[in-house]
């Protein structure tokens, strides 16, 4: 057997990296050689380890994962980077893949689907989450391209996190549900999401709504009764 492929692991969940390495450890190809919990710390190990391959998680504390991935691809264009995010949605999708990832991973399907996953990228093949592949095309099919545009340039000053904290607002969900899925308090929930409304110069849950709306960040029919 030759060398393990070796592979860089970036998400601020503690336990969620843990899953991941325990995942990998079972197949004896691959080898976890690093870990970190933000962006700054992930793009100085993959200059450093050198890395074959590099799971990103899109939310980082500190970052966009996606952004992050140009990084990487600049500093290291050999190594493979495979997306591994609880976000499904098109636009997260396709800026990954033009950011220079490889492959789509969403969290829920990661023990079923990652070890397929590494096994595409390290071959420099392309890998899409089969969980997802048929929202994407749906989407395609009902509102073809325009969700990938996100051009405002507020939205843009956002941090990551609060961009993340904005959409699960906008698609409805109460602050405790959107503090249990990013495992933070609903004290913070709150916080990010007025630093959102004063940001975005918006007064209201539903001014915040229909901003994501314009901006093709949700569905609105979602919100049609």
């Amino acid at each position: 057997m030759g060398e393990r492929i070796r592979i860089l692991i970036i998400d601020d969940h503690p336990l969620f990296r843990e899953g991941l390495k325990t995942i990998i450890a079972r197949d004896n190809r691959f080898e976890v050689v690093g870990e970190a919990g933000n962006g700054r710390e992930g793009l100085k190990m993959a200059d450093e380890l050198k890395p074959d391959l590099v799971l990103v998680d899109i939310s980082l504390p500190d970052q966009n994962g996606i952004q992050l991935t140009r990084e990487i691809r600049t500093l290291r264009p050999a190594t493979g980077i495979l997306i591994v995010s609880m976000h499904s949605k098109i636009d997260y999708i396709v800026k990954a893949f033009q950011a220079g990832a490889l492959g789509y991973v969403v969290k829920e399907s990661a023990a079923e689907r990652l070890i397929k996953g590494l096994e595409y990228v390290s071959r420099g093949d392309y890998f899409l989450d089969s969980s997802v592949s048929h929202a994407v095309v749906e989407n395609l099919i009902k509102s073809p391209v325009k969700e990938t545009k996100i051009t405002d340039a507020a939205y843009g000053a956002l941090t990551p996190r609060e961009q993340e904290v904005m959409r699960w607002f906008a698609e409805g969900l109460p602050g405790k549900e959107i503090a249990e899925k990013l495992f933070i308090s609903p004290k913070t929930v709150d916080n990010h999401r007025n630093n959102i409304l004063s940001k975005l110069n918006l007064h209201s849950t539903l001014e915040l709504v229909r901003y994501a709306a314009k901006l093709g960040l949700i569905d609105v029919e979602l919100w049609k009764k």
